[in-house]
């Protein structure tokens, strides 16, 4: 596993861009990592790269979704979320397998059995230096291809 190290808030929008042009309807990505870490900046550089409007916290909407880009992003914050059964009431599961967009998905270590098979996690921790680190593990096919294929783009 590959660990970039991303000096800024420039730096972890230049990843997200990075990340939207690799991305394809269905694609999941899983969030981890402590407040303030970067989940929701890395997801503005996805959309950013996307096309889509500026995204925002979810954290007390839970899902907020984006048409106005390249392909839909449905973002999903499960900070709030107490019990797994409470992923029913949001309908995480079924945007998941609607797979019309991508799915990306903050705090995703709460509730990790949401995930596909094919998904894609990104880790971000907050550096000494002030920056941040930031590392993808993929599982199945499109989630490996996806992360080496980002980890690729990132080291240019």
């Amino acid at each position: 596993m590959a660990v970039v190290h991303l000096a800024d808030a420039r730096a972890t929008d230049r990843a997200g861009r990075a990340l939207a042009a690799l991305l394809a309807p269905g694609d999941v990505i899983g969030l981890e990592g402590d407040l303030g870490a970067g989940k929701t900046a890395l997801v503005q550089g996805v959309a950013a790269g996307l096309g889509a409007t500026a995204a925002t916290s979810p954290t007390f909407t839970i899902v907020n979704e984006y048409s106005d880009g390249r392909i839909p992003i449905h973002h999903a914050d499960l900070y709030r979320i107490e019990k797994a059964r409470d992923l029913d009431e949001i309908g995480l599961d079924e945007t998941i397998r609607r797979a019309d967009g991508v799915t990306l998905v903050e705090w995703i270590d709460r509730f990790p059995e949401v995930l596909p098979r094919d998904h894609m996690i990104v880790t971000l921790r907050v550096s000494e230096d002030g920056g941040r680190t930031l590392s993808a593990t993929g599982t199945g096919k499109r989630g490996v291809a996806l992360a080496e294929a980002w980890m690729v783009a990132l080291a240019r």
